[in-house]
């Protein structure tokens, strides 16, 4: 009876101090979200706080400082938790929250907010496309983004302050991926107020409003757009154009930076979630290279042999890529005939999902076209997400500029991993995930994200698609060009590869547009490390699935492996493996 007492206080006990070390993290994590929220009214109203929605960030250097202090006394806090008294998820989120701060504090430290620009998008797009992510039905609505017009000048100036600070110690984007911006700039920059982005809310009058209301908040933003958020674009147009271009650096490469080595290290870690180097990812790249081009010359072999294909040189793959690049039934007329096949396609797999998981998302998406204002240097196609009780959906977003650069044989790759089952369906069910934590339903960690829309790629082969084989081929040159991309990430930004040895090496194995080959290779060049995620987060899912079919044997179900990876959101790739290690170890379990 004794013993018996003994062991219920000392459970008793065990549970008190779980209930506290819980009680304690969740405070802590609470504050973090709180801090976060007070430093970026942007994310804050975007996820539902309506006391942020009519402010803007702060982006000045006096801020970031302020920022990364709050963000050290947090981690430190954070640091304090004992581990040992939490569960296993929240170790998993005590783990992350970690890492998040660390890589906070890193991005602040190597000052990465004065480098707010790439080749394909700026802090002026996101400015005057802030209204998508807003609701406009009433007064209040209108008020605050009138507000928000009021601060856009303020931004501006922070952004072309810190701009000029990075240019005078060499941290800066090279020209050659920036010669376009006076253009990109001069998008943003309507004499006739009514075309302008950031007057788009003021064309359709909710119900809510009166006509002269709404005719109120029509005059006042097209002051102060005129009289204010022009002046500012223009102020940004002349510093980029007298200023920035004329004195940012020629090099591309990351390393060239101040202390640009241990900063390229440092986003390889932050986008792939893994301690290699570069010319460790520069070799498994070369690998991949290899094998993928194997199975892409034995489709060229199989169309010969069916006289589908007659090369009339020794170099038939060459000669192939140059066929797909030229013959005119790849490639859609209208940019409706392009967007119908994508809308298909997403169609043609949603019926297939149910094959593939236990559980779907709720929350539909839909297939519209890449905006016009900034088309021209954007990728192929991209995501744009949605807050779950948003009034939008998700949206698969497919690029129809320049139609005769996007082949449809790529179309059904593209569509997996943008829309389902890739970005889409992956980001729709971590909003649903009412078990985890605010910060990991909401965040997004590139290397599971992107290696997921990889997988799927391939995946949708075992559910009936790419049966015509120049799919089958566009598939195969989607993830040549994903391998490629640790090939040239690396050789541009630590070994120094250039710019035309990249484009070159990436025309010479992917059957990607020379367009399009240009375009990947200056975001690469504008956003090291990040196409890294892609292929090594794809790497490890596969992995990690061969060893669950391989551990469980019949009793493997493709259904809940995938509902295993997705169970926890967005998470590290160490995160991810002991997450199926566990599965792996359940599943034994309950069958014997």
């Amino acid at each position: 009876m004794r013993l018996l007492f003994i062991l219920l206080s000392t459970f008793s006990l065990f549970q008190a101090q779980a209930k506290d070390a819980t009680t304690e993290f969740n405070q802590v994590l609470d504050n973090i979200q709180e801090t976060q929220k007070k430093h970026w009214p942007q994310t804050a109203a975007y996820y539902g706080d309506e006391s942020k929605a009519g402010e803007l960030n702060d982006v000045s250097a006096q801020h970031y400082r302020k920022v990364r202090a709050d963000l050290a006394l947090l981690k430190q806090a954070l640091s304090a938790v004992n581990p040992d008294k939490l569960s296993f998820q929240e170790q998993i989120s005590r783990q992350m929250q970690l890492d998040n701060l660390q890589q906070q504090i890193a991005d602040i430290d190597f000052k990465e907010y004065q480098i707010p620009i790439n080749s394909e998008s700026s802090f002026h797009v996101g400015l005057a496309t802030m209204h998508r992510y807003l609701s406009f039905k009433n007064q209040q609505d209108y008020d605050n983004y009138i507000s928000r017009l009021k601060q856009v000048p303020r931004v501006v100036d922070q952004h072309i302050r810190n701009l000029s600070d990075g240019l005078k110690r060499g941290f800066t984007q090279p020209k050659i991926i920036l010669e376009h911006y006076p253009e990109f700039i001069d998008a943003y920059i309507e004499d006739d107020v009514s075309q302008s982005g950031f007057y788009q809310p003021f064309l359709q009058k909710p119900t809510q409003l009166t006509d002269q209301q709404f005719k109120n908040y029509q005059l006042h933003a097209q002051k102060l757009i005129k009289e204010h958020v022009n002046p500012s674009y223009q102020r940004f147009k002349d510093f980029m154009v007298n200023t920035y271009l004329p004195q940012t650096r020629t090099e591309i490469g990351a390393y060239q930076l101040p202390d640009g080595k241990s900063y390229y290290q440092q986003q390889i870690k932050e986008y792939t979630t893994l301690d290699l180097t570069p010319q460790e990812i520069h070799d498994i790249g070369l690998k991949e290279v290899k094998r993928i081009r194997a199975e892409m010359e034995a489709i060229i072999e199989s169309l010969i042999e069916q006289g589908e294909f007659t090369p009339k040189t020794d170099d038939r793959f060459a000669e192939f890529i140059q066929f797909l690049r030229t013959d005119t039934r790849f490639y859609p007329k209208t940019a409706e005939e392009l967007l119908k096949e994508a809308s298909y396609i997403a169609k043609q797999m949603d019926g297939q999902l149910p094959k593939l998981f236990n559980k779907l998302p709720r929350q539909p998406y839909t297939v519209k076209p890449v905006p016009a204002a900034f088309a021209p240097n954007y990728t192929t196609g991209r995501y744009s997400g949605a807050p779950i009780d948003s009034t939008r959906s998700g949206e698969y977003w497919v690029n129809t500029y320049a139609l005769d650069k996007r082949p449809l044989y790529n179309l059904e790759a593209l569509t997996f991993h943008e829309a389902v089952p890739g970005h889409h369906l992956q980001n729709a069910l971590t909003q649903e995930l009412d078990n985890l934590p605010e910060f990991r339903r909401r965040g997004y960690i590139s290397a599971f994200g992107e290696g997921w829309g990889l997988y799927c790629e391939k995946l949708a082969k075992e559910v009936g698609f790419y049966k015509d084989p120049y799919s089958d081929f566009g598939r195969l040159t989607y993830e040549m060009w994903r391998a490629m991309r640790l090939v040239v990430d690396t050789g541009m930004h630590a070994m120094g590869m250039s710019r035309e040895e990249a484009i070159n090496l990436m025309a010479d194995n992917t059957a990607l547009s020379k367009h399009n080959v240009r375009t990947e290779i200056d975001r690469y060049i504008g956003w090291p490390a990040q196409a890294l995620s892609y292929k090594l987060g794809e790497i490890k899912i596969w992995e990690l699935r061969h060893k669950a079919e391989q551990a469980l044997g019949s009793d493997f179900d493709l259904r809940d492996f995938h509902d295993t990876v997705l169970s926890g959101g967005a998470v590290p790739l160490d995160v991810l493996e002991q997450m199926i290690d566990r599965y792996i170890k359940q599943s034994q379990e309950s069958s014997i």
